[in-house]
């Protein structure tokens, strides 16, 4: 399907040959009345993306995607209708009980060796894809002010300091006002905690306190050894409430002067020739559509073979977007303990759902609708796949840093901002992101490559995607050709060499912090 002309023909795509819904792949969709290569008649308008009735299917009949039962028909649906939520009922959510624990023989995925990136090597082994001078606050009270501080130094001080990327204030919305000593308050403070010592930083941690804040400095680094301070003998802490500050402007001097160190030291780092394994990528996705299981998030999961065939780490999260695959993933679990781990991470979050008196099926979005995902059931297979075939070899908890190689399950929400900030709380020092319907989303904190499920996004939004996946769905390309593009990209993103869209335009969102805890 090369030619605009084959583009044109009436297109559906069939995931499993025991599927009785397809996708419509044309631009546009296509009107009732067409007739498709197959003999098939379409009975209803069916927008792109979105489902149609291959068989005749009878009240209560199971409705099968990705050979995957997405749900029961409510009323009897003819062949060539357009299959919708309104149309369907959702199954139930799976047991997490009796699952299959580490089960699954593990694929052949031989090492992948000779791929390097260049990189910044830090004193507790990690490695930076970019050099970052990041600035910690304990409270979102003195995010004003320290934004004003980043302008200056950005303006003032980055020009002379050329080997430093760039200047980040760790900008949250907790630190007081909160349950302090709540159970659930560990999440975001070790999630704040392990930000602070991503690789991208180098090392480097400054932090500026309010001073009457719940989340002290001494509490957000318990027992702190100094890393990098000016005196080398304690935390490297500025706070505003100190008599010395007398006015707005004495408080950004202050803050600026204290960068300097930290930029100094930050500058002397240069760029050197590491392994690929030492790439620590976060996979996720956002405005998802029914092309996302198709096109983008298959040739992710390609990609995530790649990366920890050539030993790098790799984390897969969005708790509500894997929960109805639960049974795939712990039977792929490399030890009983593995898969038990992602059970208990997934029985907590249902119990953090239902004392909101929601459920799984709060995740599905307009625009995941618009796009053609009916219901959670249908988005989650879809999204599984980005996690590839590998053996899924470690669990973090929401806020914890992974210590370990290979495929790691790291549960988050669902919620962009929040599963890309506890991602960067992981050690990710790459984001990928995949988008149907398309979101200008990014990271201060680290490179994000955003992967458009479709042509069309892909060519409307065309300086802000960075790969077209959907050259797939086109028959341009295959999942493996867009696995290995995407690989080869990566190594020249971590090793500064090219820009992301998202960095050359500047484009980033807040850091969301995960706070199941009481808010005071």
């Amino acid at each position: 399907m090369n030619s605009q002309s084959a583009l044109d023909l009436p297109r559906y795509i069939r995931m499993h040959v025991a599927d009785n819904v397809a996708i419509v792949a044309n631009d546009d969709g296509l009107p009732a009345g067409t007739l498709m290569p197959d003999g098939l008649t379409l009975v209803d308008k069916v927008p792109q993306g979105h489902k149609v009735a291959l068989v005749d299917l009878a009240q209560g009949a199971p409705v099968l995607r990705y050979n995957t039962l997405i749900g029961h028909a409510l009323k009897p649906i003819p062949a060539g209708s357009w299959v919708h939520e309104r149309l369907l009922a959702m199954p139930g959510a799976c047991s997490l009980d009796n699952l299959p624990l580490a089960t699954a023989e593990a694929p052949d995925l031989p090492a992948l060796a000779g791929y390097t990136f260049e990189g910044f090597r830090n004193a507790d082994g990690s490695v930076g894809t970019r050099n970052l001078l990041a600035i910690t606050t304990t409270v979102q009270c003195v995010a004003g002010v320290v934004a004003q501080a980043v302008k200056r130094i950005r303006d003032e001080l980055l020009p002379r300091y050329p080997n430093v990327d760039g200047v980040v204030g760790l900008e949250h919305s907790y630190g007081c006002g909160v349950a302090i000593d709540a159970p659930d308050a560990i999440i975001p403070i070790r999630t704040l905690r392990n930000i602070s010592r991503n690789p991208n930083f180098g090392g480097e941690v400054m932090v500026v306190s309010l001073g009457c804040e719940k989340l002290q400095p001494e509490r957000l680094f318990p027992g702190s050894i100094a890393i990098n301070a000016p005196d080398k003998g304690s935390l490297d802490v500025l706070c505003l409430q100190d008599a010395e500050h007398v006015g707005f402007m004495a408080m950004l001097d202050a803050i600026v002067a204290r960068a300097v160190p930290h930029l100094e030291r930050l500058n002397a780092r240069r760029r050197e020739t590491v392994p690929a394994s030492e790439l620590v990528v976060g996979v996720q996705c956002g405005g998802s559509d029914a092309f996302s299981g198709v096109t983008a998030n298959p040739a992710v999961g390609f990609c995530t073979d790649l990366l920890v065939r050539a030993g790098a780490t790799v984390m897969f999260s969005e708790v509500t977007e894997v929960r109805d695959g639960i049974a795939q993933l712990t039977r792929r679990a490399t030890d009983p303990e593995v898969a038990q781990a992602m059970i208990d991470q997934m029985a907590w979050y249902d119990a953090y759902l239902q004392r909101g008196h929601a459920d799984r099926s709060a995740n599905t979005t307009p625009g995941n609708k618009a796009g053609g995902l009916s219901n959670i059931v249908e988005k989650a297979m879809g999204s599984i796949v980005k996690s590839g075939s590998a053996p899924i070899s470690g669990v973090l908890a929401p806020g914890e840093r992974a210590s370990q190689k290979g495929l790691i399950y790291a549960a988050t929400p669902a919620s962009d901002f929040i599963c890309g900030t506890l991602q960067l709380a992981a050690g990710m020092n790459l984001h990928v992101f995949t988008t149907g319907r398309g979101t200008p989303y990014g990271l201060a904190e680290a490179p994000v490559i955003k992967v458009a499920t479709r042509t069309e996004l892909a060519r409307r939004w065309h300086d802000l995607m960075d790969i077209n996946a959907g050259r797939i769905a086109d028959g341009d390309a295959s999942i493996e050709d867009l696995g290995w593009e995407m690989f080869h990209l990566m190594l020249e993103v971590a090793s500064g060499r090219k820009k992301t869209w998202a960095e050359h335009w500047k484009l980033h969102n807040a850091l969301v912090l995960f706070n199941p805890a009481p808010i005071t």
